[in-house]
């Protein structure tokens, strides 16, 4: 593939971002790669893994001459990266992201860029449960989708330049409100990982005995759960906070729909449980026929 850009400036370089930077450099996307983090241990594994031409902790030095900038550090980081950044980009550069939740971070960054700078939000929706520059692979993205919420008047060209980037990864690109955005991942996402972490909480809270069996006989739901609240705690708290009123709005449904499989089990309505396990099948069958699984 030819050249896209000829200097991308990674602000945080965990999962997404140093899986991002592998495609860049395997496909030859990027004249010069520049990385920043906070802490020197993320800079040694950057350098020790050649993801970068350049690497500093100062994101403003990080985005000097960059004609793109990916934010992928915490939510809760975002509006400080912003002012930190806004009054050294480049005219025309553009400045796009990963994160999970779109109106927080249009909130945060949107008032903090010069109107020369296109902003094109995004959200690669692909991930594991692990973290850190040293867990990226370049096939993260492959066959997955990426969500660009770019707000109306933005250069038409800037959103085509990082769709190309994504589709370059091997993702499928949509575009979507942001507000709208944030509902849906609320329920194919946040609210699966809060359940996670509430499941595999109650069990740690278990007698000791009791806890020992459950760890010792994990069952194949049980140990998805745990694969799950592995994830890092810092972005998730970040991503509950951030799109708590799409996260309680799917949490106040899920608890009403719990209470009435609830109510089924305590009275024996052997057909009621029936229909909603029957729905559910079909559900997971289109989740495999669309490759999402």
């Amino acid at each position: 593939m030819s050249q896209q850009f000829e200097r991308v400036a990674f602000i945080g370089i965990g999962l997404i971002g140093s899986s991002l930077a592998r495609v860049m450099i395997r496909d030859k996307l990027a004249g010069e790669i520049v990385a920043c983090a906070r802490t020197p241990a993320t800079l040694d594994a950057v350098k020790s893994l050649k993801l970068a031409d350049r690497v500093t902790h100062d994101p403003a030095e990080a985005v000097k001459g960059a004609d793109l900038v990916v934010i992928a550090t915490h939510l809760s980081a975002y509006a400080a990266v912003g002012k930190r950044i806004g009054d050294v980009l480049k005219p025309g550069a553009i400045v796009t992201d990963v994160g999970s939740v779109k109106q927080a971070v249009i909130r945060d960054l949107k008032p903090q860029l010069p109107s020369a700078v296109h902003f094109v939000p995004g959200h690669p929706v692909a991930g594991t449960e692990f973290s850190g520059p040293t867990a990226g692979f370049a096939d993260l993205f492959r066959d997955r989708w990426c969500i660009l919420t770019p707000l109306a008047g933005t250069d038409a060209k800037a959103i085509a330049r990082v769709k190309t980037m994504w589709e370059s990864a091997g993702m499928k690109v949509a575009t979507m409100d942001p507000a709208h955005h944030d509902m849906v991942l609320a329920i194919t996402s946040h609210l699966p990982h809060l359940i996670a972490y509430t499941i595999v909480g109650t069990a740690n809270d278990l007698e000791d005995t009791l806890k020992s069996e459950v760890i010792k006989f994990s069952a194949g739901g049980f140990r998805d759960f745990t694969r799950i609240a592995a994830s890092d705690p810092v972005f998730w708290r970040d991503v509950f906070l951030a799109n708590r009123e799409a996260v309680l709005a799917m949490l106040q449904r899920f608890t009403e729909d719990l209470t009435a499989m609830q109510r089924a089990i305590r009275y024996g309505e052997g057909e009621t449980l029936e229909r909603v396990l029957a729905r559910t099948r079909a559900i997971r069958k289109s989740i495999v026929d669309a490759k999402q699984a």
